[in-house]
């Protein structure tokens, strides 16, 4: 994958163009090769908590001044990021598919440590949201263009973009002047209403009876155990681990499961005192992990899940009041056996060969494992105490029985 560094910057007599004049970010390979245009416009936001379990509120535009140093683009994907200000950056990436293209996730991060977006937040850390926008079925020759306003909400972020002019796969070092439209700018045309005189033909009477063959159901092939991926988040490149995590994933939505394929994964993610996250992005899916602590103990709090099923419908699901996983601080949470959640109605999460440190990790290695009940070496008791159970509660009835008939012998003799 081709990295290269560029920037952004509008002067106009000297003075910053703002947002609503668009962003404006030419992408070049290591050929010096212009490999994706984008001219867009974004507003933001964004809901934090200030002091006395209040929350504040804070709308602001992506600024003129940023920084694409971390874009890439090759043949299959390609990924804007956009850095700006004290710690903030918005991301989108995309894919192709045949010979058309879509995006497939927006990630926002801010820091909440910038008093001057976020004032008297009691938080200092970097959040993460992730979201699926709405650009889909793009040809592979033609830029996306949405001047309509689209807004796209995700837990405590409102995002609204508009002015939107992207070319995620740019060929020959120049834009295509050919145009794929958003829904929302294509005009509607009524369609003319006729009237026609309808002639109604009887269909002969017959007596025969055709019955339909029984329908045929194929089996769902069954899924092999999902690779273990290996992941890590550094604070920087001279730094050691500050999270890590292996992990087999296996994502349900609705009907279809679908394994999690670590190969080619982009990992990215950051660490907190209180709060730390874990973002995986493959081809066809993103999955985040949020993870929280106490001081005491941490457990991931949230997870949010955007892809594409292999029937091509796509899904965005998000639970932010989770309580799994949970091990003190310092130690590692572990369990190989496989384990399923159900995050929301439709969505439910596989984990095979587990094992999470998002806190106080050391010399980049895991450190003393609490293991999940199904590991433990007490797992074995549960089968026998319930035989012990029933046997106990079939003993019961056979003693009340031997009591009952015995009084009512008793009875009969007395008469």
């Amino acid at each position: 994958m081709y990295q290269y560094a560029t920037f952004v910057l509008f002067l106009t007599l000297g003075i910053a163009f703002q947002l609503s004049h668009g962003t404006v970010v030419n992408v070049r390979d290591k050929d010096n090769q212009l490999c994706l245009f984008a001219n867009l416009t974004v507003n933001f936001s964004v809901s934090y908590e200030v002091a006395d379990n209040k929350s504040a509120a804070v709308e602001f535009e992506l600024p003129a001044k940023v920084t694409a140093d971390e874009s890439t683009c090759d043949a299959t994907s390609s990924t804007l990021k956009l850095n700006f200000g004290e710690g903030h950056s918005w991301s989108v990436n995309f894919t192709i598919n045949g010979k058309m293209y879509q995006a497939d996730t927006i990630l926002f991060s801010y820091n909440l440590s910038d008093t001057t977006v976020f004032p008297n937040s009691v938080l200092n850390e970097t959040k993460t949201v992730a979201v699926k926008p709405h650009i889909t079925d793009v040809g592979v020759d033609t830029c996306y263009s949405c001047k309509s306003k689209d807004t796209i909400e995700a837990d405590a972020v409102n995002q609204t973009l508009w002015n939107v002019l992207i070319q995620a796969f740019v060929s020959n070092n120049s834009t295509s002047e050919n145009i794929t439209s958003c829904a929302a700018d294509v005009p509607i045309t009524p369609t003319p209403t006729t009237h026609a005189t309808s002639t109604t033909t009887a269909a002969p009477v017959t007596n025969s009876t055709t019955t339909a063959p029984p329908p045929t159901t194929t089996p769902t092939p069954t899924l092999p155990t999902p690779t273990t991926g290996k992941y890590s988040i550094r604070h920087d490149e001279n730094s050691t681990a500050c999270l890590i995590a292996n992990i087999g994933l296996r994502i349900g939505f609705k009907q279809e499961e679908m394994n999690f394929e670590p190969n080619g994964t982009k990992v990215s993610g950051s660490c907190g005192v209180n709060s730390s996250e874990l973002i995986l992005t493959s081809n066809t899916m993103t999955i985040m992990l949020t993870f929280t602590n106490d001081t005491k103990k941490f457990r991931l709090h949230a997870l949010n899940i955007t892809g594409k099923t292999s029937f091509g419908v796509l899904f965005s699901e998000a639970n932010t009041n989770l309580s799994l996983w949970e091990a003190a601080v310092g130690t590692s949470y572990m369990c190989n056996k496989e384990q399923n959640y159900t995050i929301t109605s439709p969505l439910t999460l596989y984990t095979f060969n587990l094992q999470v440190q998002p806190f106080g990790v050391k010399n980049g290695v895991f450190s003393t494992a609490e293991e999940c009940f199904l590991d433990s070496d007490l797992s074995f008791l549960v089968p026998i105490a319930v035989g012990v159970a029933l046997s106990f509660l079939i003993i019961l009835v056979l003693i009340s029985y031997l009591i009952g008939r015995r009084k009512s012998r008793t009875g009969y003799q007395s008469v």
